[in-house]
């Protein structure tokens, strides 16, 4: 019983929620309201409100009235995380190798609308740097080496629209909070292939980054070395791009 219990969602809306993306993911065409009705046992108006949330979300789409099927949004999200765990599988073995190559800890981010998201690294005790960002923790972009890399593949509006949106924010003395700064640092990250963090997210922290890309040439990932601020060597940047490049033709990139 407990272990029945475990396995069911709390909030009963969310377990009727499943119940209808069941039904509509084992039919390739769409499912009409009643047949959906039957199949999960709830009331049609039930499952006409849920559906309707759900249409709004685009989880689900409403081809013609009273039918429905699975939605668009449920697809951005499955590359989403497909294209994140086959980096981080492509990505694990050559960060060990950097790893081990610089004794600093090397870092495989991601974006995610404003932020970078940390989802692996590899340090050790010796790099002498406390680990301050675990996997999973986030970071803005304007502040980050991989969230510049972002920026810089974007076009100049969208970066423009960055910066309303964010205010460019700082954390540190060195952090970019103007427009014009931040887009001369583009500028660099463009004409460099490569892109510093020079204590801008933290004091005592810099870090450089490489562009992932997969094989619609598309940046998907960044990987970063993070050292304390006087042990950075520039010596490492071209071992970094090499990284980067060998993640990226395992993920089927021809650069």
């Amino acid at each position: 019983m407990k272990n029945k219990e475990l396995a069911t969602p709390a909030i009963q809306v969310l377990e009727r929620t499943f119940s209808l993306l069941d039904v509509l993911a084992s039919h390739q065409d769409p499912v009409s309201l009643k047949q959906i009705s039957e199949s999960t046992g709830l009331h049609p108006s039930t499952a006409h409100r849920i559906l309707n949330d759900l249409t709004i979300g685009r989880f689900v789409d409403r081809p013609e009235a009273g039918s429905y099927r699975l939605g668009m949004r449920l697809l951005e999200l499955g590359n989403l995380v497909k294209a994140r765990l086959d980096v981080r599988d492509a990505a694990l073995g050559p960060m060990r190798e950097l790893h081990k190559f610089t004794h600093q800890p090397v870092n495989l981010s991601v974006r995610q609308g404003d932020e970078i998201v940390y989802i692996e690294r590899t340090y050790s005790e010796r790099s002498g740097m406390q680990v301050v960002r675990a996997v999973g923790g986030r970071a803005p972009l304007h502040l980050t080496s991989v969230g510049k890399l972002f920026l810089a593949s974007d076009e100049p509006l969208r970066v423009r629209a960055y910066a309303t949106r964010t205010g460019l924010a700082g954390h540190t003395k060195n952090s970019i909070t103007e427009i014009g700064a931040l887009e001369r640092e583009m500028a660099l990250v463009r004409q460099r292939g490569l892109a510093r963090d020079d204590e801008e997210l933290e004091l005592g922290v810099r870090c450089m980054a490489a562009g992932i890309y997969d094989d619609q040439a598309k940046l998907v990932a960044g990987l970063s070395i993070s050292a304390p601020a006087d042990r950075l060597e520039e010596g490492w940047s071209s071992r970094l791009k090499e990284t980067a490049a060998q993640i990226s033709a395992a993920l089927g990139h021809r650069g």
